[in-house]
């Protein structure tokens, strides 16, 4: 007899098979029952592992965070110059995106209508996040590099984010046929010239 995963590891199979459910476009409303037959629970031991529906959301939304901000973080430190670093930010987060189209389905607040009304205000503070860390990577580099932003940091960080945020959602609602990364190289190179124009150009 296959010995029973730990506690841990069966909580982490339950987030990745949400995922893989909200990875298909057209799909209904992931149920519990659905959810319990994909990982071979039954519902009562998968509320074993989460006390509500609402919590396993906010357990898929939770480890998206973290995954997505702990490599956001690291090129914020990474990347000296401030244009590059913040290109590769957002480039990082869409591409993120991209590869995990059950999470961007679940960032777009589609597939939280009709839940619990906390989770939507909980996936709007994984946009408010990454807004704040675009403002202090700017504000890193007017201290440190002396680099002058066209626009206040609050504002350039917000233009960058709504992209960001735009290209997710633009992403689910093509049902998935629209990668965020499409032409990003391009964007940045006109975005990141108008936000940090050359010394003198202003």
């Amino acid at each position: 007899m296959a010995p029973r995963p730990a506690a841990g590891a069966r909580r982490r199979e339950i987030l990745e098979a949400l995922a893989e459910l909200l990875a298909t476009p057209e799909a209904a409303p992931v149920t519990t029952a659905a959810l319990a037959r994909a990982v071979g629970l039954s519902e009562a031991a998968l509320y074993r592992h989460f006390p509500s529906k609402a919590r396993i959301f906010e357990g898929l939304l939770e480890f998206a965070e973290g995954a997505l901000f702990e490599r956001i973080r690291a090129l914020a430190r990474e990347v000296p110059d401030t244009p590059a670093a913040l290109g590769q930010m957002a480039a990082l987060a869409l591409a993120f995106a991209e590869r995990n189209p059950g999470i961007a389905r679940l960032l777009a607040g589609e597939v939280l209508v009709g839940e619990d009304p906390r989770l939507g205000r909980r996936a709007a503070r994984v946009f408010e996040r990454l807004a704040a860390e675009f403002r202090q990577r700017i504000r890193r580099g007017e201290v440190e590099e002396e680099r002058v932003c066209a626009l206040p940091p609050g504002m350039a960080a917000a233009l960058v984010a709504d992209w960001v945020v735009g290209r997710w959602q633009r992403y689910v609602k093509s049902g998935f046929a629209a990668p965020p990364t499409a032409d990003w190289g391009v964007v940045w190179a006109l975005m990141g010239r108008a936000l940090f124009p050359p010394p003198g150009s202003h």
